[in-house]
């Protein structure tokens, strides 16, 4: 059983950064594909950015140039960086694990807010 708890969220201005922490336990963040979703209030979830094993990280379009996600692997964490936050990026931030694109088990996380307003 992998479990995921996230951190990091909180109030930010337009234009600020925060930096999400999800900290795993279960498993190995690298042999897992990690990744970042957000849900907004009235809207679907939606894929921010994963990571392959540690590697190869993939982006939304939206959040490109803007957010980072990495991983370390000493104590078994994967971060979200995001800078330039905009209103559009408030949301309820989950951490997600999963074997492979092609599991059908997926592990979350409970979230954690992030708020962006002047």
């Amino acid at each position: 059983q992998v479990h995921l708890v996230e951190s990091g969220g909180g109030l930010v201005q337009p234009g600020g950064s925060l930096r999400l922490s999800c900290a795993v336990s279960g498993s190995r963040v690298i042999d897992h594909i990690m990744a970042w979703y957000r849900q907004a209030p009235g809207k679907s979830r939606e894929l921010v950015a994963d990571i392959i094993n540690g590697g190869h990280a993939n982006y939304r379009d939206a959040v490109k140039g803007r957010f980072t996600i990495s991983t370390d692997n000493a104590t078994n964490t994967v971060f979200l960086h995001m800078n330039k936050l905009q209103p559009e990026d408030a949301a309820v931030y989950l951490c997600n694990a999963k074997r492979s694109y092609f599991s059908a088990t997926h592990y979350w996380g409970r979230g954690t807010q992030v708020t962006v307003s002047s």
